[in-house]
């Protein structure tokens, strides 16, 4: 494909403009983002895979588990539970990658090298040099998630998220992002909503927003934000990401306590202005 040809990245991006928002194929998204928005760094580990877990997760051929960094991918049913929108179409597109790959992958650790169930935390790359969590996320299959310290390829993630989101591609086909009344379990979310109040104790900073939901960034991770921006949140429209909590299930709540609980560890996981 050339750049100036019939179908070439110029013209097609200007389309895309015309219109609006991306239109091209997903497929074909993801192959052009990978490359310049997350490009393979040297000194990556290589690996066989000897099972694609689900949309974020291998499992390596020497026993080790591998949860891709900055993706969350929807879950395949468990213990009798239904399998969540895209979640097949996820796993199937990271086999695809892997299988693109010869079934060999590039790891680059995070600084936090694994999470509390033992699994590796890393970036995985083709053995072409592609980012395969890019790829996921440029065909709309998973989230971006934003976890401190892990946060190397944040912008160029983001990148590729935003691309999805703006064709309306698997996740974003429909709009997923939930407001604070909409929420009904725990899990990941994505929430929007008004911020009613900003508050600082020493449990860290919390951030109420309109409708049941409150933002908590603890005092350890206050360092990773603009405080100066935090504190002038109050009336301002943000998304926010991550695990939402019921702490209505951790002894009861006090007066005026939202029940549902999302904490923050990273700016990325907030987007202030967001509609």
């Amino acid at each position: 494909m050339t750049l100036d040809g019939p179908f070439g990245l110029a013209r097609l991006l200007k389309k895309a403009s015309l219109a609006g928002a991306f239109f091209v194929p997903a497929i074909w998204l993801s192959n052009v983002l990978a490359g310049p928005l997350c490009p393979a760094p040297g000194g990556l580990s290589y690996a066989r895979v000897q099972q694609v877990v689900d949309g974020d997760t291998l499992r390596l051929k020497d026993g080790r588990s591998v949860r891709m960094i900055g993706l969350n991918a929807p879950e395949t049913g468990k213990k009798g539970q239904s399998a969540e929108p895209f979640a097949d179409a996820a796993r199937k597109r990271l086999q695809n990658l892997v299988a693109q790959s010869g079934g060999r992958v590039g790891l680059l650790a995070g600084k936090q090298p694994q999470d509390r169930y033992g699994r590796t935390l890393a970036h995985v790359f083709g053995v072409d040099g592609s980012n395969l969590e890019a790829k996921v996320l440029a065909d709309g299959l998973a989230y971006q998630v934003a976890i401190a310290p892990n946060v190397e390829l944040l912008d160029c993630q983001q990148a590729a998220e935003r691309t999805a989101r703006a064709a309306r591609l698997g996740l974003w086909r429909q709009s997923p992002v939930l407001a604070p009344q909409q929420i009904s379990r725990s899990g990941f979310a994505v929430v929007g909503g008004t911020v009613s109040k900003v508050q600082r104790n020493r449990g860290g900073l919390w951030i109420d927003l309109q409708g049941g939901v409150v933002l908590h960034i603890a005092a350890g991770q206050l360092k990773h934000f603009d405080q100066q921006d935090l504190a002038r949140l109050q009336g301002s429209k943000l998304e926010a990401r991550g695990w939402v909590l019921d702490r209505s299930r951790r002894g009861g709540l006090k007066p005026g306590q939202a029940r549902w609980m999302l904490s923050l560890t990273h700016p990325g996981m907030i987007n202030v202005g967001a509609k």
